[in-house]
């Protein structure tokens, strides 16, 4: 098995946030896991991350394929569909607290990942399974994630009180999606134990 973790805004993979510490678990489980570094994470241009993702996407190994993306990760991953520039098709997607289109577009560092018109059939062409999880309280995400990405006929978890399920809100360790990224069929994801 192999994953790509594609971390968010103003992050620098810092050691207490979920990604870092699953990037170590499945490493340490003798998973092909590339965790980089994307260019310029305060001032991200649309069109270098999408570079970075189409050489990272191509360079998988193996059969199995599984992208799991936080925060302004999500908008990248999204683009990339809408744009059809996955360059290959992988097996599964998980889409960690995307920020919403009003957070999106009311900071000019992130306005030009704003939400792309994505289709069901363009999700399913860059993945065969996609999974998004949210929170029914996220400060980037006021709105109703499951209104906001209904149309997408994707499964959606809302993990209630967790926040942007980053590091601020007690997301470093998170056993549900060690468990979700091993696992053969596709599982909801699950707060992590207090």
């Amino acid at each position: 098995m192999s994953f790509l973790l594609l971390h968010g805004w103003q992050n620098r993979r810092p050691p207490e946030h979920w990604q870092h510490w699953l990037a170590g678990e499945l490493t340490a489980l003798g998973h092909d896991v590339d965790y980089p570094q994307l260019p310029d994470p305060d001032h991200p241009k649309l069109d270098d991350w999408m570079a970075e993702l189409r050489t990272r996407v191509a360079a998988m190994p193996g059969s199995s394929r599984t992208v799991l993306c936080h925060s302004l990760g999500c908008l990248l991953w999204l683009n990339a569909v809408a744009r059809g520039a996955v360059p290959v098709q992988v097996d599964r997607v998980l889409l960690v607290a995307p920020p919403s289109p009003s957070v999106t577009l009311s900071h000019p560092e992130i306005a030009g990942f704003a939400h792309p018109p994505v289709t069901p059939a363009q999700l399913a062409a860059a993945s065969r399974h996609t999974r998004l999880v949210g929170t029914d309280n996220d400060p980037y995400f006021p709105e109703d994630i499951r209104e906001v990405y209904g149309s997408l006929n994707i499964p959606i978890d809302v993990l209630p009180g967790a926040a942007h399920l980053n590091m601020d809100s007690g997301y470093g360790p998170w056993p549900s999606i060690l468990t979700w990224s091993q696992a053969s069929d596709d599982i909801p994801l699950e707060r992590r134990p207090s």
